[in-house]
């Protein structure tokens, strides 16, 4: 079996601040870094080009997903790892990473746990934990719908599971999870639109209480959110409240 080369793509905008510490956290594992950049005013295209990135220019699309799948689609080696600006790559999860695609019984694609990093601590409660998402995979045996918000990729063939964590400094601080909370909310509301959710008392029932409220007793509850401190609290009540808030958009499109 010939040695494996592995891609690292990602889409970004105005990550400046996130890119640095996610690029040195591959530098070692990639064979090439593909990165798709929505047109960023800082000096985000410049510390990727720093770091030997292959850089593409497109419009920052409000689905990205779509510059994500444009990334995956520019990359040439065997294997593809996508990830995020705000993640990081510890050593540990290199080791797997590459015995995994060396073995040669090695499947299709893996789902990684990720740890979430919210608001000066891991969330490891609230069915946050662990949080696998599909991001590792062959090279044409992946790829993203590009339709959902919350979209995995889907994976053509057989798929496993690896054991060590990606990390993922999402939420340092309130102001960046509200700005991240705004945007998804704006996608969900455009997401009912396109499914023409009815407008009328039912349904303002149905997503500005029931819902909310279901969910919030799911993670903060059921899945012992509580135990994670005040940051359990906070993350169980967004979390629950992105329902009421989409569908309150939705009404004024």
């Amino acid at each position: 079996m010939k040695k494996q080369t592995l891609s690292v793509v990602l889409a970004t905008y105005n990550e400046e601040k996130n890119l640095p510490d996610c690029l040195k956290s591959v530098k070692d594992l990639a064979d090439e870094i593909v990165i798709v950049d929505g047109t960023s005013q800082d000096r985000t295209v410049e510390i990727a080009k720093s770091h030997g990135a292959k850089v593409i220019i497109m419009e920052n699309n409000p689905m990205f997903h779509i510059n994500k799948q444009k990334a995956i689609d520019e990359a040439t080696k065997d294997w593809i790892l996508q990830l995020d600006a705000d993640e990081r790559v510890t050593p540990a999860l290199q080791r797997e990473i590459e015995r995994m695609i060396h073995d040669a019984e090695a499947k299709d694609g893996y789902w990684i746990p990720r740890k979430n990093w919210f608001l000066g601590r891991f969330l490891m409660k609230g069915g946050v934990y662990p949080d696998y998402t599909l991001r590792l995979y062959k090279r044409g045996k992946g790829h993203l719908p590009q339709k959902d918000v919350h979209e995995q990729a889907v994976v053509e063939g057989e798929v496993g599971y690896l054991q060590e964590p990606l990390i993922h400094i999402a939420d340092p601080e309130l102001g960046r999870y509200l700005m991240r909370f705004n945007r998804y909310t704006n996608l969900i509301a455009k997401e009912f639109k396109g499914k023409k959710i009815e407008k009328n008392p039912l349904s303002m029932l149905k997503y500005m209480i029931i819902l909310p409220l279901w969910w919030f007793g799911k993670i903060y509850v059921r899945h012992k959110g509580f135990m994670d401190g005040w940051q359990g609290f906070v993350w169980a009540f967004f979390s629950s409240m992105r329902f009421a808030v989409a569908y309150w958009k939705y009404l004024g499109l």
